[in-house]
């Protein structure tokens, strides 16, 4: 499958991953995930190497799991340490072992081989677990390749026209935006300043702020997974302080994991942390209702978008303009990291 391999994943959420047998598919590859008795998320293959039985559909005992099928039971290392019937173990008797890591209340997963996995490029999301920041959170099945929800994060000006009456106004799609690409530390920025804008509902409603608004989109993605949108919300005229003090301005940072699943079916993790109302639990309702209501807005578009580019003919050529900037330049890292 055309994944970028050698790479880092996000595969659940910290919260996901406890004493149960978690599955999910990672870049066409089932694996289950649990976490020892000292608290250590573990990846394995989910297979049992007998008849290939999965692995999560199984049972624990200890920090063992035992196949469900027929007892083979595995360390968290993957070694096969029990079989029925005879008392020697096979010496080919394992699964596979994931490399995992805890980090910013998600577990990522190592995709490639396991020697040239390095914790330290895992890209950060530190609002995510600050203590400064309070985080509403979900995921969504996603029936399209994951190409196309990096495509619809890097243009946001679907917002005006997808997402009207939540997060959408005139002004997004009207205001042009600028594109850098780090080739060296791989990394794309797509920004949006806008200036005396409508106040979409979404923030209206979550922030309390009144009539029209300076509105900044900064876009980091880090392929293949991570998407980070700075967001600034602040009463029109009001400007951060020389020394970059903002306290008259609410800030949103919008995380997005786009984890492929299959070639045609994605992992849609979305995650809004927020420096404002941090007490206040409906504002965490209405801004966790409301985003989902977004993503499975971007949910329908990308699996009918899916179906067409299923079915269109070979050799079909779509037609780019600046807005494309960014997503175009996505498309060429991912494509680079594919070859490699």
């Amino acid at each position: 499958m055309a994944f970028p391999r050698n790479q880092w994943y996000v595969a659940a959420y910290a919260s996901e991953v406890g004493d149960g047998l978690l599955a999910r598919t990672i870049c066409g590859e089932p694996i289950v995930f649990y976490r020892t008795r000292d608290g250590k998320p573990v990846g394995l293959a989910d297979r049992c190497v007998h008849r290939r039985y999965p692995l999560s559909a199984s049972s624990r005992d200890g920090d063992r799991i035992v196949c469900g099928y027929h007892g083979f039971t595995y360390d968290p290392d993957g070694t096969c340490v029990a079989v029925p019937g005879q008392r020697r173990v096979p010496r080919t008797a394992r699964v596979p072992r994931y490399t995992v890591v805890e980090q910013d209340s998600l577990i990522w997963v190592w995709i490639g081989e396991d020697g040239k996995a390095d914790p330290a490029a895992i890209p950060r999301a530190p609002w995510l677990d600050s203590p400064d920041y309070v985080t509403v959170r979900g995921m969504e099945p996603l029936a399209a390749r994951y190409e196309l929800l990096v495509d619809n994060l890097l243009d946001l000006s679907h917002e005006t026209y997808l997402h009207g009456g939540y997060i959408g106004t005139p002004e997004v799609a009207a205001t042009p935006i600028t594109t850098e690409v780090d080739e060296e530390a791989g990394v794309v920025y797509v920004s949006r300043r806008m200036k005396d804008a409508e106040c979409p509902p979404f923030y209206a409603k979550s922030t309390g702020i009144q009539g029209r608004i300076d509105r900044w989109q900064d876009i980091e993605y880090h392929p293949p997974c991570l998407y980070l949108l700075h967001s600034r919300i602040a009463p029109t005229g009001v400007e951060p302080g020389p020394d970059g003090d903002d306290p008259r301005a609410c800030h949103a940072e919008i995380v997005y994991a786009i984890t492929p699943e299959t070639e045609t079916s994605t992992h849609d993790f979305w995650m809004v942390a927020r420096d404002f109302a941090m007490d206040d639990e409906e504002v965490s309702r209405f801004l966790a209702d409301s985003n989902r209501t977004v993503v499975l807005q971007d949910v329908e578009a990308l699996n009918l978008l899916e179906k067409v580019i299923a079915a269109e003919p070979e050799g079909y050529q779509e037609l780019s303009i600046n807005i494309d900037t960014g997503g175009l330049a996505a498309r060429r890292m991912l494509q680079r990291m594919t070859a490699q």
